[in-house]
């Protein structure tokens, strides 16, 4: 059953960065992974790992990903509503688009929206440009997103009432 879940997802790198710990004794250098994880189908997840060694950080990456997994609604391969996504100093605009506009992001964005599902899209990233900030944004921003059912069910109407706008007589 486990095996059934892990091959589900599909997986992606998006920044492998050496960094370095100064310390007394010398410099300790180790690896910053970010990785996403995505079923191409309404789940995505983001998460970091950091180790001695690449194959131990991209491991955790993994790992912490899985752990992070949301849903996503997706509405004719897009998202229902604009929405802003934040994270430290990155911030990242999410709009939908019609069909056959594709993709239209950054890397970091491109790989969280693309393992969600979503075919098309424009965004915009503003402030910081930090792969691991962006991807994080990105999925705030996702994690924000509504179906129209829910705002229905929220408001008391019909989902169609709430596409046509609910008028009040009097």
């Amino acid at each position: 059953m486990a095996s059934a879940a892990a091959e589900e997802f599909e997986e992606r790198i998006i920044e492998i960065r050496r960094v370095t710990k100064v310390t007394t004794g010398g410099k300790n250098i180790s690896f910053r992974v970010v990785a996403v994880v995505g079923n191409r189908n309404g789940k995505v997840g983001v998460g970091s790992g950091n180790a001695r060694e690449v194959p131990q950080a991209i491991r955790k990456a993994i790992q912490d990903a899985k752990k992070n997994v949301i849903e996503v609604p997706i509405k004719n391969g897009t998202i229902p509503h604009e929405v802003f996504g934040r994270q430290d100093a990155s911030k990242v605009l999410l709009k939908p688009a019609g069909p056959g506009t594709g993709i239209i992001a950054s890397a970091a964005v491109r790989a969280v929206v693309e393992l969600a599902g979503v075919h098309n899209i424009l965004s915009k990233a503003l402030g910081s440009t930090t792969a691991i900030n962006l991807s994080k944004a990105t999925l705030n921003g996702l994690k924000e997103l509504k179906s129209p059912k829910e705002y229905a069910e929220l408001r008391d109407l019909s989902v169609a009432k709430v596409f046509q706008g609910a008028h009040k007589e009097g």
